[in-house]
């Protein structure tokens, strides 16, 4: 999984006054939880929209002033309701030895054939609670689906996991092609073309034989 360094400093004040002035000044408080005690820093907010705002799923490498550098995953974060700029985030330290839960985002891929019928595609979960130690989680969960007919599901259980474990039940449906008002059942067509094909065929051969 890819990984991105963000620059803090050791927070020693961690009152609401200390909080307030952070904030004026264009930094977020932050925590890191899971070690042998929580570590308080700080970090410019623009330094978090590489993390923040992407659909992509990053470990992060915290570097404090103090020269420690601290691994770990984004745990929550807290916006302004009315501003949308960051409030608070927690982190979570990991370890090379330990397993860590994360959300990781799917990929679909392939051009389902119920689509191309002109039935419509579904998404259900774009993203699946994913189980491994650290050098193990996927940068994302790719899901085939090009055999997806209209009226078709594509359950967890389709999905390989190697090297780490969907923490969802097998039946979860990932994503689904529904029927709509232009659809055809281009399938059954397919399949009658192909008999039609098969017997013109024949018929080409009978008549090849007789004339003989």
């Amino acid at each position: 999984m890819k990984s991105i360094t963000i620059n803090g400093l050791e927070r020693e004040s961690v009152g609401k006054v200390a909080t307030k002035a952070l904030r004026n000044a264009g930094k977020v408080p932050c925590v890191v939880y899971g070690g042998d005690h929580a570590i308080h820093f700080s970090a410019d907010e623009l330094a978090f929209k590489d993390l923040v705002y992407t659909p992509e799923v990053h470990t992060v490498v915290i570097a404090l002033d103090n020269g420690a550098k601290i691994e770990c995953v984004l745990q929550d974060i807290q916006f302004h309701p009315v501003t949308d700029r960051i409030l608070h985030i927690d982190f979570y330290q990991i370890f090379d030895d330990k397993e860590v839960t994360m959300e990781i985002p799917i990929r679909l891929t392939g051009n389902s054939r119920g689509v191309r019928n002109g039935g419509t595609l579904r998404i259900v979960n774009r993203k699946l609670r994913v189980k491994a130690v650290p050098k193990n989680l996927p940068d994302f969960i790719e899901a085939d689906i090009t055999e997806m007919r209209i009226g078709h599901k594509l359950y967890i259980g389709a999905i390989p996991q190697e090297g780490f474990n969907i923490m969802h039940p097998d039946n979860t449906v990932i994503c689904q092609v529904r029927t709509s008002r232009n659809a055809t059942d281009a399938d059954d067509e397919e399949d009658d073309s192909d008999d039609e094909s098969s017997e013109a065929g024949d018929a080409a051969d009978s008549a090849t034989t007789a004339e003989a």
